[in-house]
């Protein structure tokens, strides 16, 4: 399609949670590009006509509105579903159709692992970027955790201490231990990027504990360690806590 609808029918169409197209969507003045459709769906989230949650109009509607093919507008579907800014089902009801979501951690991982695995950021780079994150997300937590977070990283810590604990299980509480603390800071991005990255580099750092020769005494030191972490957060102490962590992830990186 390469003709732009015209201003009048757009004033003619219904809200777009009813299934049609609002005035809101003005035609693109390029047809050809999905990026223009890209920047329509930023710009109806930045007037805040579009929040998380809202369902977008279908995609015939859609691409009629902006003057379109609809080959466009489903390249950019798909666009905004590697980025995490929207879900997509089938079927009737609210929850079907394309629906804005804000849940970036996934999409945030998979940018970062890919990253690391062609090795435009090495692993030197992910290592500083979670320690000032973690260190930030552990300051904040001393204040904001709740019993809810406590009880999490007590519950998360007791099957590290298990001797029976696998390489496999060990790293996937490791993470999640990590993960705890930084969405007790409080600060939802800090907690997204932190999750991230150590999501990104969770085999990597798997294939770590796999290949120690005495895979028990390292698990033993980690589990201690995140012990004397728990045990600042809960004692409020923001500082000794970001320097545990610190500490912690550059001992992990120094010994491999």
């Amino acid at each position: 399609m390469s003709d732009q609808v015209s201003a009048g029918a757009l004033d003619d169409a219904v809200d777009a949670a009813d299934g049609v197209v609002d005035a809101g969507w003005a035609p693109v003045t390029k047809a050809r590009t999905y990026e223009l459709v890209l920047d329509r769906v930023e710009a109806q989230i930045t007037s805040g006509r579009l929040r998380a949650g809202d369902r977008l109009p279908a995609e015939r509607d859609l691409a009629a509105a902006l003057g379109v093919s609809r080959v466009a507008v489903r390249e950019a579907m798909r666009v905004l579903q590697a980025m995490g800014v929207i879900t997509q089902s089938t079927g009737s009801g609210r929850d079907a159709g394309t629906v804005l979501t804000a849940a970036p951690g996934e999409a945030l991982t998979r940018l970062v692992r890919m990253h690391v695995l062609l090795a435009s950021v090495g692993t030197a780079d992910v290592v500083r970027a979670r320690i000032a994150l973690e260190r930030e997300s552990a300051r904040l937590a001393a204040t904001h955790a709740r019993e809810s977070d406590h009880a999490l990283l007590t519950e998360h810590l007791a099957v590290m201490d298990d001797p029976d604990c696998s390489p496999e299980t060990f790293n996937d509480r490791d993470t999640d231990f990590h993960v705890t603390i930084a969405h007790a800071s409080g600060n939802r991005l800090v907690a997204e990027m932190t999750t991230a990255l150590r999501n990104a580099m969770r085999a990597t750092l798997l294939e770590r504990l796999q290949g120690e020769d005495d895979f028990r005494a390292v698990a033993a030191r980690l589990a201690r360690e995140h012990h004397e972490i728990h045990e600042a957060l809960l004692a409020g102490e923001g500082a000794r806590a970001a320097d545990l962590v610190e500490a912690h992830i550059e001992g992990f990186y120094a010994r491999h």
